[in-house]
């Protein structure tokens, strides 16, 4: 039987929600198992990030040559920043059969989803509005300006959850973790995940039907 190919799982979020702490543990708690696509961006680097592994950090004129060679499998632009996925790098992982992981917004998302149908799209939560506020506040990184506009972002972010496959409500970060790796695991029993196989199965007991038992 050919090798199955892997799954292409979005995660979206809004800001302060904690989808990159749930990716992080993720990776951690199943080494190997999972494959993070690195994206690119135009935002500056933070304290503790390295090139490569959180992003490839580009130059605007950079970003933008890479968005007129078709280099990209989706590219956003998000609070003056943009960012995009390297859509070669997908497409050889999951053609390996690999689950790759992109964390991205939601209209990115969106974009994804019209190249790969069958993505499986997660979105992550806190349990409440409130909740959302105080930890973007209790990050301590953002002023009140800032923090107001990405409440508003995400009120409009909001609209397009119906799109998504599944919400991640995160409360406790190790729940959320597993949440999150059960719906992936699941997924790979889907029915329309498993076209090749339902098929073949097809071929083999209509030959059987026909009488070739050998």
């Amino acid at each position: 039987m050919a090798v199955s190919k892997g799954l292409v799982v979005v995660l979206s979020g809004f800001s302060g929600a904690g989808k990159g702490t749930i990716m992080k543990h993720l990776l951690n708690k199943y080494p190997g198992r999972y494959h993070l696509s690195i994206s690119a961006t135009t935002r500056e680097k933070r304290q503790g990030e390295e090139e490569g592994r959180e992003y490839f950090f580009k130059t605007r004129e950079e970003f933008d040559r890479m968005v007129r060679d078709d280099e990209f499998l989706e590219h956003a632009t998000f609070n003056g920043n943009s960012y995009g996925t390297p859509k070669a790098y997908v497409k050889q992982l999951v053609d390996q059969g690999k689950d790759v992981i992109l964390e991205i917004e939601v209209n990115g998302a969106l974009q994804v989803k019209k190249i790969f149908p069958d993505a499986l799209l997660l979105f992550v939560t806190p349990p409440s509005a409130k909740e959302l506020k105080n930890r973007l506040v209790g990050r301590g990184t953002e002023t009140d300006q800032v923090v107001a506009q990405r409440l508003s972002i995400s009120s409009k972010e909001s609209l397009l959850m119906p799109s998504y496959d599944y919400l991640v409500v995160n409360d406790r970060i190790e729940d959320s973790v597993e949440r999150v790796h059960q719906i992936i695991e699941s997924a790979h029993y889907a029915t329309k995940y498993n076209g090749e196989r339902i098929a073949e199965l097809q071929e083999e007991l209509k030959a059987f039907s026909k009488g070739d038992n050998k």
